[in-house]
């Protein structure tokens, strides 16, 4: 169940070869990390403004990509911020080739034998995931925040392009609770999910039983949104020592090993 960013014809070779090996890398960066702006773009790649825009431009034109909207961090009146998402047609080209028979094998499960059943094969998809990831997830430790990047990963080599952003409610010593939005900037299933929302539902499940915690999923592809984004308690920091009290070990203390890769902003 993988996907592939490159958009390279075979047998190419010279400077046609390496602008389109530039142009899949771009690709790729938009798919991980979108929406994300042009000038990211340039600093991940290490590529000029000029250079990136030419090829966003192309990937644009054959409908890999398109531009979103989004309100910036700091607020205010200014006008939203420009962002490069993959487009619905780009996921399509990325990962659906079989999506005419997955979906007419499952519509034929549903007519022959109900829904009941539809439910019961996308589970046992779900189980066979679980039973892939969970050695290599419990063995990254027992907290949430060193479970967590073991999955990115994971979800990463089966084509979700998955990362993750710190979330935190206020700051420095009054910063609260700390969590974690799992994003998935593409989905393998993503057209089968907008038709049987049970991939969905048993995917969350999934990723809430290998991280030992309540998950919630804010937004999905399969309904629209540009990607996939789960939220996912990490941990509450421990209370401020009282005057004059000792202060903590190092046992006592959290540590957030969140990834800040891949904003989502």
């Amino acid at each position: 169940m993988t996907h592939s960013t490159d958009v390279r014809s075979p047998g190419r070779s010279g400077p046609r070869a390496e602008e389109e090996n530039t142009r899949s890398r771009v690709l790729g960066a938009v798919l991980e990390h979108g929406p994300v702006s042009a000038a990211d773009l340039g600093e991940m790649l290490d590529l000029t403004p000029a250079a990136v825009r030419r090829h966003l431009d192309a990937l644009e034109q054959q409908h890999y990509i398109e531009v979103t909207m989004v309100r910036r961090r700091t607020g205010g009146a200014g006008r939203p911020a420009r962002r490069y998402v993959v487009a619905p047609e780009g996921h399509a080209k990325l990962g659906d080739d079989y999506l005419e028979i997955a979906t007419d094998a499952l519509e034929t499960i549903r007519r022959v034998a109900g829904p009941d059943a539809v439910r019961a094969f996308i589970q046992e998809r779900v189980d066979r995931l679980e039973a892939a990831y969970r050695p290599r997830v419990e063995a990254a430790g027992d907290e949430v925040a060193e479970r967590l990047p073991v999955l990115v990963q994971l979800l990463s080599e089966d084509g979700f392009a998955a990362s993750t952003n710190e979330v935190a409610v206020g700051q420095g010593e009054r910063r609260t609770i700390v969590s974690a939005q799992l994003c998935q900037g593409h989905c393998p299933v993503r057209e089968l999910a907008a038709r049987y929302p049970q991939f969905c539902e048993l995917e969350t499940d999934l990723i809430a039983r290998l991280l030992g915690t309540d998950v919630r999923r804010l937004s999905t592809l399969a309904a629209g949104a540009h990607v996939c984004t789960t939220h996912v308690p990490l941990a509450r920091p421990a209370p401020r020592p009282a005057a004059g009290a000792a202060p903590p070990t190092p046992a006592d203390q959290t540590t957030d090993h969140t990834s800040k890769e891949g904003r989502h902003d």
